[in-house]
């Protein structure tokens, strides 16, 4: 599992090319890794893909198993959750804590609709309810 303390924002642009790869393509070999950077216009040395994959690996946000002397890369979890830790660190950084700022500001810049945030009120009513009736709230 990724570091709480380590903020996804500071992960530099390679290194999100890396992971967004690993999101759609785990488990991939560094070669693989390397080849699709490639396709992507991004021709990097081995090395380098191997070098980012170990940092990636180090900060928690990828992880490998070894099959037959290679190693497998995949991501340690899932997009989401690397966004949602993203988005915590703002709503704590620039919205006091508050996640109603966050959403408000959200509306306000046009970053998100009214009848998006509607529709996320009813999914997350939806969700309480369905707890509710397995004993959960």
């Amino acid at each position: 599992m990724t570091e709480d303390n380590h903020d996804p924002a500071e992960l530099g642009e390679l290194e999100r090319s890396i992971l967004q790869l690993l999101w759609r393509r785990s488990p991939i070999t560094a070669e693989a890794m390397r080849e699709a950077l490639e396709e992507q216009e991004r021709p990097l040395k081995d090395s380098t893909v191997r070098t980012v994959l170990r940092r990636l690996e180090e900060k928690g946000y990828a992880t490998h198993a070894v099959e037959n002397r290679t190693f497998l890369y995949s991501a340690a979890e899932p997009a989401r959750m690397v966004a949602g830790r993203a988005v915590k660190r703002i709503v704590e950084r620039f919205c006091a804590g508050s996640v109603e700022a966050l959403l408000v500001g959200m509306v306000d810049s046009e970053v998100l609709e009214p009848e998006e945030l509607t529709r996320l009120a009813a999914r997350i009513a939806a969700a309480r309810a369905k707890k509710a009736e397995k004993g959960g709230l």
